[in-house]
């Protein structure tokens, strides 16, 4: 098998003159760190640390970092050649996260000044990096294959045929947070394989293989209504007469196929009932079907009537075939639903649904010469919008000659060597993978635009994850689209589509994805609480039970409040500074209810926005969200330690390092508090007496424990295990705060600026589809400045991103 996937594969990218390397993404386990060569004004830089930087790092750093010391194993005055201070970009880039988001020097030791700062930052960026903001570094962007999500939105956009993808493809592998990394978006045999078989499926459904089709008219036996409209044919009792109907419309003359399926569920012992059902077409009978007692079983029946153009009646009525019988059990008989098929006349047929997606003409010409030349219109303009770029004629001939070579042979019409051909195209790397050009570059630059159509590539994958519209490709065909960015991003982004940035930005980046699938015990975490959660109905055989899980609906609800809330931030325009904090929230009927608000906070299954008082304990911002609260916890308890680590990861932007070994769990704690069960502050105070566990846990505890108040279902509390909650403490940085409405207040306000970076990292790795190194950082630092001088909006975000030479432009010099 495995051979075979691999010539048939091998076989495509001959046919579509690509060779096999040209797919596989660059690795990044084979590429060696080296130090850079030697620049121009490497000596200036050596020499500029050494008079400006070393002295601020020996003031505020060598307590830890020097003077003998090595904490971490490393000392600033330890650097003394070239290759110590400009061939180690990641280790400065580590010392800029640090300071900048006041980690290092630790809180109590001597912190530099801005001015201090500022020269740092100016030598690591231009010093260590080598970095010249007039010469931006674009960097490396790894060839990218569509993602599960891109794969089924594409087929949808191209084909029209909606392809389930989540069940005919293995699930992407995640690299920083998200899954359209692509240096994680490998392809191995086996998916080639399932590659392979759903270019055919969706080529065989897709394609029409004829230019005509027999029209279909399909009904539920839930669409058959009584006369007055209030009972349908879902179920219908043996006992009882019954006439359920429906209208359907024709508009040719002909005959007609009516198909009805109907079955018969009897429960218990067999009953000795009989019934009729008798299908009528305007009035008239068109066949009589009598039924008997059985244990769930089906009937099919069709016949042929003559219709004229108009509305037709069809009816089912049923009749008990011994009315005297006393009723002895539940005898059910259900319409399950109904067709309509015809004309059956071929010359009747309507066009094939689908057909003028890829045909211009309603039949195919006959003279062979006509027929290529009318497969090259049609698989040329299908290709364009599948490669999302212009092709070659010499491509262009194989995929019309595979086409013809089909269609040629004798009982196969021209419709089906354009599928089979269609299949090529689809299972063809250039449209598998993401393959970019760049514009002419000039003569020394190290970096040159992308051109038009990669990026508007770039731009319909980052902002609708499916294919560029005709109105980017015309922008794009025309060298228009730069000149028309801000107008096609604000269109783009109040199309429908524009809905898959915000699910599939926020359901990574704010784990909402997770709520569809985590593990929370109801009873048991409620319990911590003295609370016993109410008893549904019984139903069926057995004892009811109290509910141990989030129902279907509340996960739903718990998923629909995080996407609409950061969608209201995105189309509103919103400072994005809401996100941590704000007076309102998203809820529906069942996400109110969920929360235990008043019955009239929100009515009906859709979103709606509520002003929060101004003492709500929850508040607005995505950081008390039931969501975020729920993954960020354990089946059975709250989590402050990953709730902490998650607001360090993706809001603060200063994670927190992988836990050293042998280190003991959280629970082991227990053992030295007498046996009782402990709080979760108590353990953690307990955990973080072990030095090599309090650095980290100084940082990650106080914000997770600031949480508190909400359990593990993301419901709020007063308190646990007969116990108060206290949720006061006091930030890495120094602030103290009450509870976590102060502390969100101080995220939004004294840590602006590190949400700021954060955010724009985040979306900038979605954007890209790979990790930000540190030769992006004068492009984020360039859009962080944007956010700060005009309030935070979120276009201003999306478009530093979108403008940023990351986005615009590819590297010419590794």
């Amino acid at each position: 098998m495995l051979l075979r996937v691999l010539r048939v594969s091998t076989a495509l990218l001959g046919l579509l003159g690509v060779h096999r390397a040209a797919c596989a993404p660059a690795s990044t386990a084979s590429v060696t760190a080296v130090a850079p060569a030697a620049r121009a004004g490497d000596a200036s830089a050596v020499a500029q640390f050494h008079r400006t930087v070393a002295p601020i790092l020996k003031e505020h750093c060598y307590d830890c970092h020097g003077g003998g010391v090595k904490k971490a194993d490393f000392a600033f005055d330890e650097l003394t050649s070239r290759d110590d201070l400009l061939g180690q970009p990641e280790f400065w880039l580590k010392v800029l996260r640090n300071t900048r988001s006041h980690l290092m020097p630790p809180p109590g030791e001597s912190t530099p000044t801005a001015v201090q700062q500022a020269a740092l930052e100016n030598w690591i960026v231009t010093g260590a990096f080598g970095l010249d903001p007039a010469q931006p570094d674009p960097g490396h962007i790894t060839v990218r294959r569509l993602n599960r999500t891109d794969y089924r939105n594409t087929i949808r956009d191209l084909v029209g045929t909606e392809f389930d993808a989540e069940h005919a493809l293995a699930a992407d592998d995640i690299g920083y947070g998200f899954d359209h990394i692509g240096d994680v978006l490998s392809l191995s045999p086996m998916r080639m394989e399932k590659l392979i078989a759903a270019a055919q499926s969706i080529a065989r459904v897709g394609v029409p293989a004829e230019p005509t089709a027999i029209s279909e008219f399909f009904a539920l036996g839930k669409a058959f209504l009584t006369e007055d409209g209030t009972k349908n044919g879902d179920p219908m009792s043996f006992y009882q007469e019954k006439t359920v109907a429906r209208t359907f419309t024709t508009t040719i003359a002909g005959d007609y196929r009516v198909i009805m399926a109907t079955s018969v569920d009897g429960t218990g012992n067999p009953d000795p009932a009989t019934c009729s059902g008798t299908v009528f077409c305007d009035g008239n009978p068109v066949y009589t079907q009598d039924y008997a007692w059985a244990d769930c079983m089906f009937f099919t029946n069709e016949r042929t009537v003559r219709l004229e153009p108009g509305d037709h009646k069809l009816e089912f009525r049923l009749k008990p075939l011994d009315p005297a019988l006393k009723q002895r059990g539940k005898m059910d008989l259900k319409l399950v639903w109904m067709q309509l098929v015809g004309p059956l006349e071929r010359k009747a047929w309507a066009p094939a649904p689908g057909y003028d997606r890829f045909f211009s003409r309603p039949r195919p010409p006959e003279a062979p010469a006509e027929r290529r030349d009318y497969a090259r219109e049609v698989l040329g303009r299908f290709a364009v919008k599948a490669y999302r770029r212009p092709i070659t004629d010499t491509l262009l001939d194989r995929l019309v000659a595979l086409a013809e070579n089909v269609y040629s042979t004798p009982g196969t019409t021209f419709e089906t060597g354009i599928s089979r051909a269609i299949v090529a195209i689809l299972a063809s790397p250039r449209f598998l993978f993401r393959f970019e050009q760049g514009e002419p570059a000039a003569a020394g630059a190290r970096s040159a635009p992308v051109d038009e159509y990669s990026l508007a590539s770039r731009l319909s994958y980052f902002l609708w994850s499916t294919m560029p519209d005709d109105a980017l490709v015309k922008l794009a065909s025309t060298g228009s689209l730069r000149k028309n960015l801000p107008a096609e991003v604000r269109r783009m982004l109040a199309d429908p589509k524009g809905s898959a940035f915000i699910e599939n930005f926020s359901g990574q980046w704010l784990l909402s994805r997770e709520v569809a699938h985590v593990a929370v015990n109801r009873q048991i975490v409620l319990a911590r609480e003295g609370i016993k959660p109410p008893v549904p109905a019984r139903r069926g055989f057995g004892q009811p039970q109290a509910p141990t899980d989030l129902t279907p609906d509340e996960r739903a609800a718990l998923k629909g409040e995080v996407e609409t809330y950061f969608g209201h931030v995105v189309r509103e325009n919103r400072p994005v500074l809401e996100l941590i904090d704000s007076d309102y929230a998203f809820l529906n009927q069942t996400l109110a209810t969920y929360y235990g608000l008043p019955a009239d906070t929100a009515k009906g299954p859709e979103m709606r926005r509520i002003t929060l008082a101004a003492d709500d304990p929850r508040g607005g911002g995505v950081i008390t969200m039931g969501s975020t609260l729920a993954v960020t916890s354990n089946p059975t308890r709250t989590s402050p330690v990953k709730r902490g680590k998650w607001i360090l990861e993706n809001i603060l932007g200063a994670p927190a390092p992988p836990p050293p070994p042998a280190v003991p769990a959280l629970e082991a704690s227990e053992k030295s508090l007498g046996g009782r069960a402990p709080t979760q502050r108590e353990l953690l105070a307990k955990h973080r007496e072990d030095p090599l566990c309090a650095s980290c846990h100084n940082r990650m505890d106080p914000l997770g424990l600031a949480l508190e108040n909400f359990n593990a279902l993301g419901l709020y509390r007063t308190q646990e295990l007969d116990q108060p909650i206290d949720s006061a403490g006091e930030l890495f940085s120094g602030e103290p705060f009450k509870n976590v409405r102060e502390l969100k207040r101080i995220l939004a306000t004294t840590h602006a600026r590190e949400f700021y970076a954060t955010l724009t990292e985040k979306i900038m790795i979605y954007a890209l589809g790979r990790g930000v190194e540190y030769y992006d950082v004068p492009a984020l630092d360039k859009i962080v400045a944007r956010l700060e001088q005009n309030g935070g909006h979120f276009s201003d975000l999306l478009m530093g991103v979108i403008e940023s030479a990351p986005f615009q432009q590819r590297r010419i010099t590794p």
